[in-house]
């Protein structure tokens, strides 16, 4: 008896599984069967501006940069200034021990005793023809040709001393110019770097060598933005045209500039044609830009400011004619109707809407995640 009660509870429970299956499956069948509903987002046009822009990779830079070199050979004794520090024009950055060649050295050397000579016989002969003179044995004139030849001959002397000081200490003694074995600096502004140090040989500056550079000093007030741009844009842009400066190492922070320059020549890099431009950057009061930053630099193509917009990704084109899905209601169901709408500027997120909408319009929108509905 036990056994019948068993089989009987186990063919119910069988029984009821295999109900609960097959309205499981009609169940599943039935909500397969009907039709989705795809709900979008509605949006509203709203007034915003609107701007196409073109980028330009570039760096900021000094717009003068100052290579400092000698203007005599020989080796850096001593560097009094450093990368960084401020200079004015006419300070001395470092001073040059001269090291004279030895030829040069032994023909000047040569000429002063060669000088030295003379003038003692020429002066041996003035002082006889003035006594002569004096006694009246010879003519003025003879006297008078006597005392040149001596003072030429003292002149000779001395150029002949300065000649040697210059070759073996860099300037003579009686010199009024400025020393050449001490660099100054050109102009005010701050050093940008000193590439030399004390003990090295340098080489001065002439019409067959450049010099060595003893440093470089740039006024950090005046920075240009410099960098290029792509052909498809050039076309569009101008001299005077405002620009928003983004440098990489200064961080939630923008400067303004204005273009000032675009090459007129090309140039071709990575298989394509880039143009030259560069802007004046303003720099705020208290700010400090590093020369060599690399930035980049938004140009303004055109800009509609207080204008009727929404996103472009709720316009339809099609040809020559732009359409929006029109909210015509919103519930129990969404109902829309095709609208032509005219646009005009786009910056590729939002378009501008010349005629067809009014702030009291309402589109359609993207089509939200049923699963997002859900959970709402």
């Amino acid at each position: 008896m036990k056994k019948g009660i068993f089989r009987k509870i186990v063919r119910i429970a069988l029984l009821s599984l295999v109900g609960v299956i097959v309205l499981g499956t009609f169940y599943f069948l039935w909500k397969k069967a009907q039709p989705v509903v795809t709900v979008y987002e509605i949006v509203a046009p709203k007034r915003d501006t609107v701007e196409t822009k073109t980028v330009a990779t570039g760096n900021v830079e000094p717009r003068y940069e100052v290579l400092i070199k000698p203007q005599i050979s020989g080796i850096i004794s001593k560097l009094l200034k450093e990368a960084g520090q401020m200079v004015q024009s006419g300070e001395i950055i470092a001073q040059i021990k001269v090291i004279p060649e030895m030829v040069q050295l032994n023909n000047a050397e040569s000429r002063v005793n060669v000088a030295d000579i003379s003038l003692r016989q020429i002066e041996e002969v003035f002082r006889r023809d003035e006594q002569l003179f004096e006694q009246k044995v010879i003519s003025r004139e003879e006297y008078e040709s006597s005392r040149a030849n001596y003072d030429k001959a003292k002149e000779e002397k001395a150029n002949a001393q300065s000649a040697l000081e210059i070759i073996r200490d860099g300037i003579a003694k009686d010199s009024k110019v400025s020393s050449t074995t001490q660099i100054r600096s050109t102009i005010t502004g701050m050093i940008l770097d000193v590439p030399v140090k004390e003990g090295n040989s340098v080489i001065q500056s002439n019409n067959f060598n450049d010099g060595t550079t003893i440093a470089s000093v740039a006024n950090m007030n005046d920075m240009i933005f410099r960098g290029n741009v792509d052909e498809t844009e050039i076309g569009r842009i101008r001299e005077g045209m405002p620009i928003k400066l983004t440098i990489g190492a200064i961080e939630d922070k923008s400067f303004e500039a204005t273009l000032e320059y675009v090459s007129p020549k090309g140039v071709e890099k990575n298989g394509a044609i880039q143009f030259e431009i560069k802007a004046a950057v303003h720099i705020p009061e208290g700010d400090f830009i590093r020369a060599g930053y690399s930035a980049n630099a938004e140009i303004v193509l055109k800009r509609a400011d207080n204008v009727l917009t929404i996103p472009e990704s709720t316009v339809e084109f099609r040809g020559d004619s732009a359409f929006v899905q029109l909210v015509k209601q919103e519930t129990p169901t969404q109902v829309f109707e095709r609208h032509e709408v005219k646009t005009g500027l786009s910056d590729g997120i939002k378009i501008e809407i010349t005629s067809g909408l009014t702030e009291n319009d309402k589109v359609r929108g993207a089509a939200i995640d049923p699963k997002k509905v859900k959970t709402e």
